[in-house]
């Protein structure tokens, strides 16, 4: 076997591999990729109890041949999301171990948490970017496109338990390079740990993500999506996929909109302007047959309230699942005097 450090996802019934050395690998139970060696069982013993006790070891394999070194990948709420392994000859040294970061997004609160690990391997600033009570949209690369990407914004959108995706994505970092990042979640079902012994119980993801390597062919259909989506721009115009049930921004298709706090004013309903909620719900009622527009009054940068124009087209992501492709711009004179918006 190669002597790179693996990493294994725990979260599962049985202990996956998602990467070996910088190569991702989908999900492979690792009963199933090192079902010939030796030491499979020795290595499933190590991990097991890496994962009981919550903190790396190392151990030698019974003929005294080889060590077994482990590492916890933890989030910081302390749940294990999985195990780093290496086993190689008892005289020799491991490789650099390979940067790995934990993510955790709560799909029932619509909020995301990141680590400073996550943040940088993901290609964003860690010094600029808070790792609590971050939005969706934050997380998910902006303006790229990538392969198992409608996935993941569809179990966002429809959460429910049991949903595993193993992927790889090229994005581009802060600093403008091409990153190439792995990235492994799973939704599964969590009692609220909040001090309360009726704990709600609240849909999560736990992810991990680790820089990889581009491997295989360019995805053509992705390329035709950036293309169309390119070829569709227009100036002052800034697109987002929404959740239409809460009108929830997830992912920007463009630059962030800089005239309006989109954080706080594409959250959730409490965001709007509440003489403009019952405009709302007839924009909802709509969406059922395609497009809808409105003006809407939401938070602005400086706390108070500020028009902008929204188009939202429905879309199907992935498997039966709907979105909204929303469009945002500031309203012409004309559109503010058709909204009427004093009168609301």
């Amino acid at each position: 076997m190669s002597h790179d450090w693996m990493l294994v996802e725990t979260l599962g019934s049985e202990p996956t591999v998602v990467a070996q050395g910088a190569h991702t690998k989908n999900l492979i139970p690792i009963s199933s990729l090192l079902r010939r060696n030796p030491h499979l069982m020795a290595i499933q013993t190590a991990i097991s109890e890496t994962v009981r006790g919550g903190s790396g070891l190392s151990s030698i394999t019974p003929k005294n041949d080889c060590v077994i070194r482990t590492e916890v990948v933890a989030m910081s709420d302390g749940r294990i999301h999985g195990v780093q392994m290496w086993i190689g000859a008892a005289d020799e040294d491991p490789p650099p171990r390979p940067e790995v970061g934990s993510m955790l997004w709560d799909l029932t609160n619509c909020a995301a948490t990141d680590t400073v690990e996550s943040l940088k391997i993901g290609g964003w600033d860690p010094a600029t970017q808070p790792t609590q009570g971050r939005a969706f949209a934050d997380d998910l690369p902006r303006r790229d496109l990538n392969p198992h990407e409608a996935e993941v914004i569809s179990m966002l959108i429809k959460p429910r338990p049991g949903v595993t995706i193993c992927t790889t994505w090229d994005v581009a970092d802060y600093r403008g390079e091409q990153i190439t990042v792995g990235f492994v979640a799973r939704s599964l079902e969590e009692i609220d740990d909040d001090g309360d012994e009726d704990g709600a119980r609240r849909l999560v993801c736990r992810a991990m993500n680790w820089r990889s390597v581009h491997e295989g062919k360019d995805n053509g259909e992705a390329s035709l999506a950036e293309r169309i989506l390119a070829g569709l721009a227009r100036p002052g115009i800034h697109r987002a996929l929404v959740d239409p049930a809460h009108w929830m921004l997830v992912k920007w298709l463009d630059d962030p909109a800089p005239f309006f706090d989109w954080r706080a004013g594409m959250s959730s309903e409490q965001a709007i302007h509440p003489h403009d909620r019952p405009a709302v719900a007839e924009m909802a009622k709509g969406f059922d047959g395609g497009s809808v527009s409105g003006v809407l009054r939401v938070i602005a940068r400086d706390g108070g309230w500020t028009p902008v124009h929204v188009t939202v087209h429905r879309i199907e992501l992935h498997d039966g699942v709907i979105g909204g492709l929303a469009e945002l711009r500031l309203p012409t004179d004309d559109e503010l005097s058709d909204a009427r918006l004093e009168e609301r």
